[in-house]
């Protein structure tokens, strides 16, 4: 995977030409209306993207030669179908690959009437909504676990078909090899967003297993050995936070290292800055808080060259929890600030496919946890609630996190009917998420709340979450065992 620097340098090389194919696709849409059109597409699969009339000229006059991954799940989305040249676009690797090729791609103008292309951005959403209900549905139905308890069935999705080398092609690895790693990672990453990780690690760490041996078969094009690597790099890291989100921070650990070996063995910037990321958020959650701040900046190090200001945000707030965790007022608050006005620069196209998190939910939600490490839980009371009111709907597990954070916060600031409101909501979450870091918050919203059991809404949520505890205890696989 080449840096999103080296794929705008291409494009800066290549004559922009117009693309005629995805102008007919707008049809009579306005450049505005079509914008909207695609924000709404995207919230339907839970993407986040900002396009405005400004990026729909960019596409058309041929600046934007290829779209970020984003962009392109929310364009399959609305053009079911098409694939990206069939829309004018140019192959991702002659882009963004490390041979991205110097001439310009003409666009395949469809021949189709482009009157009849702006009806059909509302005619797909009915099979849209079948194919979201195949994706967190159909592949555990697939494999008989229908019957399954929610959070059960989505354990069972997550073992992504992700094929082993295929011996009788002489033990060569294709393009079709790294794109079924590509869609392990989104399909894993989409399961753990709305169930959380517990019961999903184990079984993610089949197709990762099956992705390393891939990188062992023979690969005759480099643009398919540099998708291998990064996938499987993105894999181990998409595994190593299943693992962190568990509470299992041995083996966190040891993967976001491997993907860091392959982001260091193909010389791949962006996957690097990603595995330092998660190596400074679990070095957070640990108690290591001086290891967070390195990692961190080894990330922004990493990163400088990516053209993704939002990237550059996240590590400034990855940065930011470990000054809290110092109790570095001081550093924590330069983080914080550099943070914001980095994520003021807003999305580009450079941005990794794996941020689509990142919103303004997310960026409130982390400050929140810094200011509650200062001790300031008022302060980080208000940015717990902002970041509960803006989540998007399809990140269940944040909602509950957010959620947690609040209960915390709301607890240590002397408001504890709010706080067992909040907890309430969370334990109401926890039916349809599974995460060993969000209960580990609340168990420690529990002990705050213990000292005002005499509030009636207190005690009730106190007795829930007894009884929640007592269920998950029983029905929990030991840590270290398959669930």
């Amino acid at each position: 995977m080449a840096s999103p620097a080296a794929s705008s340098a291409s494009s800066r090389t290549v004559p922009a030409r117009p693309n005629l194919a995805f102008r007919q696709l707008r049809g009579r849409l306005s450049p505005g209306e079509f914008a909207a059109a695609v924000r709404r597409s995207a919230r339907e699969i839970g993407e986040q993207v900002s396009c405005d009339a400004r990026y729909v000229g960019r596409v058309e006059s041929g600046e934007i030669r290829c779209p970020n991954y984003a962009y392109e799940r929310v364009f399959r989305h609305m053009f079911p179908g098409l694939t990206l040249p069939d829309m004018g676009f140019a192959p991702r690797e002659a882009v963004r690959g490390r041979g991205a090729r110097t001439a310009a791609v003409s666009a395949a103008p469809l021949a189709t009437d482009p009157d009849h292309r702006d009806t059909r951005i509302q005619i797909f959403e009915e099979s849209d909504v079948l194919r979201r209900a195949f994706i967190t549905g159909g592949p555990a139905a697939a494999l008989g676990f229908a019957a399954l308890h929610p959070i059960e069935a989505a354990a069972a999705a997550a073992a992504a078909p992700v094929p082993g080398p295929r011996t009788a092609a002489g033990h060569r690895a294709g393009t079709a090899e790294a794109t079924a790693v590509e869609e392990a990672v989104r399909q894993i990453r989409l399961l753990d967003d709305r169930h959380g990780a517990e019961g999903i690690y184990r079984r993610a760490t089949q197709p990762l297993r099956a992705a390393y041996e891939l990188l062992d078969a023979s690969v005759q094009r480099r643009s398919v050995s540099d998708r291998l690597h990064a996938g499987a790099g993105e894999l181990a890291i998409t595994v190593g936070w299943l693992a962190h989100d568990s509470g299992r921070f041995g083996d966190a650990r040891s993967h976001y290292a491997e993907a860091l070996a392959t982001a260091r063995v193909c010389g791949d910037a962006a996957l690097e800055a990603h595995a330092f990321c998660n190596t400074a958020f679990l070095a957070r959650d640990a108690g290591r808080p001086r290891e967070a701040v390195r990692a961190a900046q080894a990330a922004q190090q990493a990163a400088k060259h990516l053209a993704s200001p939002r990237l550059l945000s996240l590590l400034a707030l990855r940065e930011a929890g470990g000054w809290a965790g110092l109790a570095d007022r001081s550093g924590c608050e330069q983080a914080l600030a550099r943070a914001e006005r980095l994520f003021a620069g807003g999305p580009r196209d450079g941005d990794p496919e794996w941020m689509t998190f990142y919103g303004e939910a997310e960026l409130a939600g982390l400050e929140a946890q810094c200011w509650s490490a200062l001790g300031e839980a008022g302060r980080a009371a208000e940015h717990a609630r902002r970041a509960v009111a803006l989540q998007d709907p399809h990140f269940t597990r944040n909602i509950a996190l957010f959620t947690a954070e609040l209960a915390d916060d709301l607890a240590n600031s002397g408001a504890p009917e709010e706080a067992a409101a909040a907890g309430v909501r969370v334990l109401t979450l926890l039916t349809r998420v599974r995460s060993a870091r969000i209960r580990t918050m609340l168990d420690g919203t529990a002990r705050t709340l213990h000292a005002h059991r005499g509030c009636g809404a207190v005690a009730d949520f106190l007795e829930r979450h007894a009884a929640s505890a007592a269920s998950e205890e029983e029905g929990a696989p030991a840590p270290g065992t398959a669930p």
